[in-house]
């Protein structure tokens, strides 16, 4: 028979229980919950993925992390025999589940929440071709619920200290965690504020949301239910992906109708930005999709790079600058100003390269600018890694004029392998890439404003000692995980508490 969990039953509940204290000095390793909805060793749309699979392994040196995840068939086809450890009941509109323990090949214990009706789709994890899912409330509800229900001891064998949560789908465990009087610290990071999570109020009581919730201090935005702003509100802590992103969010411009509520959380000392690292795969020297490995002042393998690329996307032989695009293709990511850019940069004898999806639109421009300059321009409508690795290795530049950027990955990963980040003075591309020395930025969004940085690029390509000084020094910085699991670190110890962290018993 299957071990049985119903949330917030009294053997979990606080408020009437007894404590039972561990202390810091114990032997015993912190237990941190990992939730998310997406993860890079199975499914992912973007950088969410990459760090949900990064950061858990970076963190386990220190502690006892486990991640949950919902069962997508991407999931179940990974672990096709996976144990079930226990039976989640349903809750409101919310079904029963049963929760399965896996692992990965170097160890990493995964929950997966097995529920076929609700993950078991084509599509991404948040949609197919028609659009978003019509369910994505229950769909995330239950993630958050299972988060919530895990942390407090579902897995007999197993219990959280901390719970740590990623983005708008599993936003909502610290709300239910709250609605049930449990003080079990967690922290929310918010790695795309734009993102809300915003469902009708009529679907409130499916997902179990109480009535005296839905209030501007609790999950109400505007007459609608928000997962992130539950999160917001009900979190002991939030972090968002870059110190300058952080402190963006509290302003009217780029708080998104949630900059009050976050400097009422930066004034409690609970708003953090903590930056996001790339791994050790990101490395020239030993990168098996590479046409040719290399390391700094090694520009032969560069070049090597740089053909094999040009030959991939049907472009002429040049010594020309080699310019890439490797991003979504939507209007964050400031796409119209690349497009826009790349008049010059043809007219400059400069090449393009772009591989990504996103919006028609920019997909269909970017097709048409390829078509009139088929020996200047190339352009891969999709995704494919080995490929966008060989266009980091390969391209000289990195056109990234993002209008808010969180963190951002790729500009990490263009200067590992020696192309200049071209960025936009915003979030986590302000914290990385140092104007002038391993890139360059600029501050207006327009197109006269990156022009002028491509002009700066083009003029640095004219003096190889220039730019291979910049090169250098842009593969010499180091983005690797180890800060921000020190970051983390620091402010676990702090939901937790310095000395004490406070664990349920029976009643």
């Amino acid at each position: 028979m299957r071990p049985m969990h119903r949330f917030g039953s009294a053997s979990r509940r606080s408020g009437t229980g007894a404590y039972q204290s561990l202390q810091v000095g114990s032997p015993l390793r912190r237990r941190i919950l990992y939730a998310t909805p997406e993860m890079a060793d199975f499914v992912k749309t973007g950088g969410l993925g990459e760090v949900s699979a990064a950061l858990p392994r970076a963190l386990r040196a220190h502690y006892d992390v486990r991640v949950l995840i919902p069962g997508y068939p991407q999931v179940r086809s990974a672990f096709p025999d996976i144990p079930v450890v226990a039976r989640l009941e349903g809750h409101a509109g919310l079904p029963a589940c049963d929760l399965g323990l896996a692992e990965t090949a170097d160890g990493l214990r995964v929950y997966v929440i097995l529920a076929p009706e609700l993950y078991e789709r084509g599509g991404t994890p948040y949609g197919d071709a028609g659009g978003d899912f019509a369910d994505n409330d229950i769909r995330f509800a239950r993630l958050s619920l299972a988060a919530a229900d895990l942390a407090l001891g579902a897995d007999p064998a197993w219990a959280a200290d901390l719970l740590h949560l990623h983005d708008w789908q599993a936003a909502l465990a610290p709300a239910y965690l709250a609605w049930r009087g449990s003080r079990l610290p967690s922290v929310l990071t918010v790695h795309n504020l734009a993102y809300q999570g915003l469902f009708p109020r009529e679907g409130m009581h499916r997902i179990g949301v109480p009535e005296a919730a839905f209030q501007v201090e609790g999950c109400e935005f505007y007459g609608q239910l928000s997962f992130l702003k539950a999160g917001l509100y009900y979190a002991s802590h939030v972090t968002t992906v870059s110190e300058t992103y952080a402190r963006e969010i509290q302003t009217e411009e780029m708080g998104c109708g949630l900059d009050g509520l976050l400097r009422v959380r930066a004034g409690q000392g609970r708003l953090a930005g903590i930056l996001n690292g790339i791994d050790e795969s990101w490395d020239p020297r030993t990168d098996p999709h590479l046409a040719l490995t290399f390391e700094a002042d090694d520009w032969k393998g560069k070049r090597a790079n740089a053909e094999a690329v040009r030959r991939a996307f049907g472009i002429a032989v040049s010594r020309g600058p080699l310019f890439a695009i490797v991003s979504r293709l939507v209007h964050q990511k400031g796409i119209d100003l690349s497009l826009e850019a790349a008049h010059t940069i043809v007219a400059e004898g400069g090449q393009l390269v772009v591989i990504g999806q996103g919006e028609g639109r920019f997909e269909n421009a970017l097709r048409g600018l390829a078509k009139r300059h088929p020996d200047q321009v190339g352009v891969q409508v999709g995704f494919e890694e080995g490929q966008a690795r060989r266009i980091f290795a390969g391209s000289d530049f990195l056109l990234m004029p993002s209008r808010f950027e969180p963190c951002g990955l790729a500009q990490m990963y263009a200067q590992r392998f020696g192309s200049l980040p071209i960025v936009r003075q915003t979030g986590g591309l302000a914290d990385t890439v140092e104007d002038g020395a391993t890139g360059f930025t600029f501050s207006d969004p327009s197109p006269t404003g990156l022009t002028g940085a491509v002009r700066r690029a083009l003029d640095v390509f004219g003096s190889k000692k220039r730019l291979n000084a910049m090169r250098r020094k842009a593969m010499a910085a180091r983005f690797g995980w180890d800060r921000a699991a020190d970051g983390y670190a620091d402010l676990y110890a702090r939901a937790i508490g310095n000395n004490v962290a406070l664990r349920w018993s029976a009643a």
